[in-house]
């Protein structure tokens, strides 16, 4: 067995560790499992505390333009309260519950470009080390997979997924960052929209769903944003005749008239509320070209997947090269 962390600013010679996921992925709101293996170092140590956080690779917007950084959106403590002897190897499993909200990476097998870790963090003898960090797969959930699916079977393509940093004002939301997801119109709706984006709030008992068109203006009015809100259960998911229902949104969204700027808003559809948005901007995520027939069929395409693995590979490393940077400073 091979630990991938030694723990710098436990001290040399201190305790290794190395966190191992049960599954290749999660859901929103389900089960992340696995175990946590520790190696003693060269003297016996008490493990004070291990703890598991789930990190994000987050956008965010302000005066000088826009920067990237990473955001801790949860953090378990797994276990704790016992010695660990020289050279000894001991596993600690575990099983936490994902948030509700937590950005979905994957689709049909295709990774967004959207960047989520594990990592591992050993509280010795006062002393706390960020540890294993690991890449977090989430797919989508089945309610989320309808809408995209109706999404795809309509004609939009997908252009990228992000994380923004801020709220969007009016909903549940419960993380620090949403997820928006760029999609761009078919032949029937691109001369009243240039993209919509569209951002999933999930709860235990069923979605927000979040669309934000970007409008085309006309000979005599400028172009402008209308933002809407609607709500759907996870128990609709098989009795919903779903392009039907997702048509209806978009022509709803795209049918409103009235010029309200960034804070537009859409009244006359059930389960709407005024949004404001703080913190939105356009999305510089890792880019996935449009697929214009259904998702399973090509929604996911242009980026090879290989490419935006190694996107999320040179997060990791980069994260690394910062926790051992700041050890050797300490």
């Amino acid at each position: 067995m091979v630990f991938k962390r030694l723990l710098g600013a436990i001290g040399v010679g201190g305790p290794s560790v190395d966190t191992v996921l049960d599954c290749e992925a999660v859901l929103p709101g389900g089960a992340l499992s696995g175990q946590v293996r520790l190696r003693g170092g060269g003297t016996a140590v008490e493990i004070e505390e291990i703890g598991l956080e789930l990190l994000a690779r987050v956008e965010a917007e302000h005066e000088e333009g826009e920067s990237e950084g990473t955001v801790a959106f949860e953090r378990y403590v797994v276990g704790g309260g016992f010695p660990l002897g020289a050279d000894e190897e001991r596993s600690v499993p575990f099983s936490v519950t994902v948030p509700w909200e937590t950005p979905v990476t994957e689709l049909y097998g295709q990774p967004l470009g959207v960047v989520l870790g594990v990592r591992t963090e050993l509280a010795v003898a006062d002393a706390r080390d960020r540890g294993d960090l690991d890449p977090l797969i989430v797919r989508p959930l089945p309610v989320q997979e309808a809408v995209l699916e109706a999404f795809g079977q309509l004609g939009f393509g997908f252009r990228s997924a992000d994380l923004e940093r801020g709220r969007i004002g009016g909903t549940g939301q419960r993380l620090p960052f949403y997820q928006e997801i760029e999609l761009t119109p078919p032949p029937r709706y691109a001369h009243a929209v240039t993209e919509i984006e569209l951002t999933f709030l999930t709860t235990a008992s069923g979605l927000e769903v979040v669309l934000e068109a970007d409008k085309r203006g006309g000979p005599l009015t400028p172009g402008h944003d209308a933002l809407t809100r609607f709500t759907v259960r996870h128990e609709d998911v098989p009795v919903l005749g779903w392009n039907s229902e997702v048509d209806g949104w978009i022509r709803r969204l795209t049918e409103h008239r009235e010029a309200y700027g960034a804070q537009a808003y859409v009244r006359s559809a059930p389960h709407t509320d005024h949004l404001a948005v703080h913190g939105s901007g356009p999305g510089v995520g890792a880019a996935v070209a449009a697929g214009a027939a259904g998702l399973g069929v090509g929604f996911v395409g242009g980026l090879l997947a290989a490419e935006v693995v190694d996107e999320i590979g040179d997060f990791f490393e980069e994260e690394e090269e910062d926790e051992a940077g700041e050890s050797e400073e300490g």
